[in-house]
């Protein structure tokens, strides 16, 4: 067994808040300090614990203050909370997850990192609902509750992001609550949760201020006030939370100037005309009595911000034409603050003071920037624009110059800011971008293009892909060697993960004919690809000089040429070949070393840190470590599937599926090969459907059951007939494990003659192809065929073959999987007195994690299940009992998805709580448990 310990967890995604406005994440500053809403926080804090609270009512009625209150009471609780204000550029889904995930980032450290990793792997509703699965199952592991609050809900409007927030919703965990605030009704279904009391639904009724809150309220504001007079405002307020802050703001001015000319201070006659208890009522006396007393110079400034979501005194001043460093502009904002002008301070992880306006207030001031004319505020979107993009605010800087009609500054700003994006991991981001540039803007541009068709790649959109290749190709210049090798890089890299060598050798002198001033990140992918494409020809020493022979020479620690995820992707690469050689020693050194700086690397590093991760499960194999192989990629394999390439996947299945058996898990390790079969067959990937088919073979076999191995048998050779000239290429593998399940199904027919027939033949094929390890078991395997025909010398001979090429290897499962007799085999070795020491020590060890694994396998899993099922058990859900009424008939997944109609991910979460409430492992023992129960044994 290995005592190596496991890779590190990736650290907490300091990388999150990277390229986002981090103001959005963070309450305003001040607003929870207004005044005390005693009976409404108690009625929030009683509600904590529910699934979902509803906070709706129009624009100014108190909710952002309500929901400040409420968080600085619930974090001396022990509640960790998060906070999202929206906008409407944040109606896109994708943008609303990366600010989704980073905002629980900073709440929950850690938890958020699998579910990043979905998010950047496709758009479509299946992507994002895995994307959430993965969010809700870490949340579920935070030992703390967490609160959600989205603010200003009523921005999205696009039925793809409903839907996720229902998901969000239906799937949430007991620790996970949302609170959502809307000027309107949140669309979404709440009827479960209204009948099960997880919902608490507050509207401006609620909102609204109380006598006493109101006189509270104007106190704090005013320093002092006549009751009488408080009752007034309030009345003329009727409590609406924005009406009485600017009543006090013009009831405080009127007073000074009254006082300034000794006449008597109380109540103006003119207030008792007044009502402010709504929107339109706010627009009208903000602009007839505050906006009218503000010098020129501040109505204009309010007037130009505006124009931008948020603003800081440099931005305010070049706004104003002034120099940025101008220390006035801080004294100013700080006096419209102090003076309660609607204008909200928010903290920030950023240098500057940020300033955001009250929403009532921005329309308003926003109509009046309408009405000056088309030039004018294109000057300003123009300035401030410009300042976003001088200060690295891409994001704010591209909004701003398409709103300046400059759609070609901004489209050449984001083709020249895409590179550095995509070295930090940021390709979602560069995918918000460009969405908001004029499309005539991006279709002229073949950088940006070609960085779009990548986005797509990595997003796994083949067919679109495909599509949007051909077309720019006959859209770049002749003359653009560049692009034309750029776009090469491309279609091979789609080759690769189409698992088709083919394709990509015929892209071969193309590959090698790189042009000079080649961009460096297309160097290091084109290197990564040939090493794909030299090993899987056999060719693992030219695989490995590739990746040596181009040395990554470091500036300040930027890589000079290609990314450091590319490199590491390339080195794991170089792992690869040695353990495809079957040196799995010098394999795993090298996954544990990428595995670490990946981790290091955070979130620019997802992509090699799976693929590390990956091949690593299949060395812990290997080397008879099956407990660290599920505890490394089970909770995974959803992620990995998004992420890795075909090669990776193909062994993630494979190595849990052989370690569950080991273990007796059987159904599981089945489940594991159809998984892998219905990932195969949906991307068109033959060879890993083979390898699939070939395993179930064998399993079915050793279980007995004869009909359905010869079915997947007779699938696997129907594969093999369409590849039949595929010697030199990565689908030559499907004719060597098609003819080694044939093997296997003449040993069980008692065919011996024709599995001897066979066996010599695959085993000179194996040497030509350079592959060790399988030579080794192969070797093992026809030591098995000849004791049967009872040819015991060559068996022995056969047997030692194996042994000495599996010691120098350092093997153990490849050869205790060669067969099931094996242990028999190696034992009549040993007895041997001639035999070897070093030989003598190997067979020791094998035949202990042999003995090792039967015991592991004798145990009675029923048995367990039966102790679970004598504890108490959380009651099923309908929808869990129609999971596990099915998953007793030893339905897959798929099937089980078709059957009650629900997507595979959702099968998967129901499964993942049947689980846990039955207190089981996994598959074999929730059946056990359910058949326990049905015999009474519960």
């Amino acid at each position: 067994m290995s005592t190596k310990p496991l890779p590190a967890e990736r650290p907490p995604e300091a990388a999150a808040l990277k390229g986002l406005v981090t103001t959005k994440m963070v309450p305003p500053r001040s607003a929870g300090r207004i005044v005390a809403r005693d009976a409404l926080l108690a009625r929030l804090l009683e509600a904590r614990r529910r699934r979902c609270m509803v906070l709706q009512g129009p624009a100014g009625s108190g909710k952002t203050t309500s929901l400040v209150a409420w968080r600085q009471a619930l974090l001396p609780l022990g509640f960790d909370v998060a906070w999202l204000t929206l906008a409407p550029e944040d109606n896109e889904p994708t943008r609303l997850l990366d600010y989704l995930l980073a905002s629980l980032a900073q709440a929950a450290p850690g938890r958020t990192q699998e579910a990043a990793d979905f998010a950047g792997r496709g758009v479509d509703s299946e992507a994002v609902e895995r994307t959430l699965i993965a969010l809700v199952r870490s949340i579920a592991a935070h030992p703390r509750d967490l609160v959600l609050v989205l603010d200003d809900v009523q921005h999205l409007t696009d039925p793809r992001i409903h839907e996720a927030l229902q998901w969000l919703l239906d799937y949430a965990p007991s620790n996970l609550h949302l609170m959502l605030a809307s000027r309107g009704a949140v669309p979404l279904s709440l009827e479960r949760l209204r009948a099960e009391g997880q919902l608490l639904e507050l509207d401006v009724r609620d909102l609204r201020f109380s006598p006493a809150e109101s006189e509270r309220f104007l106190q704090s504001q005013l320093g002092s006030i006549e009751h009488r007079d408080a009752m007034l405002l309030h009345g003329l307020s009727d409590g609406w939370a924005a009406g009485l802050q600017l009543l006090a703001i013009g009831w405080k001015k009127r007073r000074q100037e009254l006082a300034g000319s000794h006449k008597d201070v109380r109540a103006p006659d003119d207030f008792a005309r007044l009502q402010v208890q709504d929107p339109q009522a706010f627009a009208a006396y903000f602009d007839k009595e505050v906006l009218s007393r503000l010098s020129p110079l501040e109505l204009d400034l309010l007037i130009r911000v505006s124009a931008c979501s948020r603003f800081c005194a440099p931005l305010c001043a070049v706004l104003l034409g002034r120099p940025e460093g101008d220390a006035a502009m801080a004294l100013l904002l700080a006096r419209l603050e102090a003076e309660n002008l609607f204008i909200v301070p928010v903290d920030s992880t950023e240098r500057e003071t940020w300033y955001r306006l009250h929403p009532l207030l921005r329309e308003t001031l926003r109509e009046r920037l309408g009405q000056r004319s088309e030039a004018d505020r294109q000057q300003v979107h123009r300035i401030a624009w410009q300042w976003f993009r001088d200060h690295g605010l891409i994001d704010e800087a591209v909004r701003q110059a398409v709103a300046a009609g400059e759609g070609a500054a901004a489209t050449a700003l984001v083709e020249k800011s895409a590179h550095g994006l995509a070295v930090r991991g940021e390709l979602r981001k560069l995918i918000g971008l460009v969405r908001q540039l004029p499309p005539a803007q991006v279709q002229a541009r073949v950088g940006l293009r070609l960085w779009m068709i990548r986005v797509e790649l990595f997003a796994r959109e083949f067919a679109t892909f495909s599509a949007h290749i051909e077309r720019l190709r006959k859209d770049i210049p002749p003359d653009d060697a560049i692009s034309h090798f750029t776009l090469t890089m491309l279609e091979a890299a789609l080759a690769v993960q189409q698992d088709d060598t083919d394709a990509a050798m015929a892209l071969l002198p193309r590959l090698l004919a790189a042009p000079e001033g080649a961009d460096a990140m297309v160097i290091g992918g084109r290197d990564n690809i040939l090493s794909w494409l030299f090993m899987h020809c056999g060719e693992y020493e030219r695989a490995r000089r590739i990746q040596h022979d181009n040395p990554i020479r470091l500036i300040n620690g930027v890589p000079l040429r290609g990314t450091s995820a590319g490199t590491l992707q390339g080195r794991c690469l170089v792992g690869l070949s040695h353990a495809m050689e079957g040196r799995m020693t010098q394999a795993e050194r090298i996954y544990r070393e990428v595995l670490r700086e990946a981790n290091e690397g955070g979130s620019a590093c997802v992509d090699p840190a799976y693929l590390a991760t990956a091949l690593l499960g299949e060395v812990l194999y290997e080397h008879d470590d099956t407990d660290a192989v599920r505890h490394l990629l089970e909770d995974r394999v959803d992620a990995l599937e998004r992420v890795s390439m075909p090669d990776s996947v193909l062994r993630v299945h494979r190595t849990l599926a052989a370690a569950h058996w080991v273990a007796g898990r059987r159904l599981e390790a089945m489940a594991y090969l159809e998984r892998l079969e219905d990932y195969s067959a949906g991307l068109g990937l033959d060879r890993l459907l083979a390898f699939s088919l070939a395993m179930q073979v064998s399993y079915r076999l050793q279980m007995g059951n004869v009909a359905d191995a010869e079915v997947a048998l007779t699938r696997a050779n129907e594969i093999d007939t369409r590849h039949p000239d595929a010697e030199h290429s990565a689908l030559g593998e499907i004719a060597v494990i098609t003819e080694r399940a044939r093997i296997r199904w003449a040993i069980a027919r008692g065919e011996l003659d024709d599995a001897a027939r066979r066996i010599e033949p695959l085993i000179a094929n194996i040497e030509l192809r350079g592959r060790q390890r399988l030579i080794a078991q192969l070797k093992l395997m026809q030591a098995a065929i000849e004791r049967r025909r009872g040819r015991m010398d060559a068996a022995r001979e056969c047997t030692l073959a194996a042994l000495r090429r599996g010691h120098r290897l350092g093997l153990v499962r490849s050869l205790l999987d060669a067969d099931p007799g094996v242990l028999e085999l190696v034992a009549e070795v040993a007895k041997d007195a001639r035999l070897d020491p070093v030989l003598g020590f190997y067979a020791e060890r094998l035949r202990s994690a042999g003995r090792g694994a039967v015991a592991v396998e004798a145990i009675d899993s029923a048995g367990a299940a039966g102790d679970a099922a004598k504890r108490p058990v959380e009651p099923l859900s309908e929808r869990e009992r129609d999971v596990l009424g099915l998953l007793v008939q030893a339905m897959p997944n798929k099937k089980i998805a078709l059957a009650l109609g629900l997507s595979i991910d959702t099968v998967k979460w129901h499964l993942k709580n049947i689980y846990g409430k039955l207190g089981v492992a996994g598959r074999d023992e929730a059946v056990a448990w359910m058949r326990a129960s049905a015999s009474g044994g519960v």
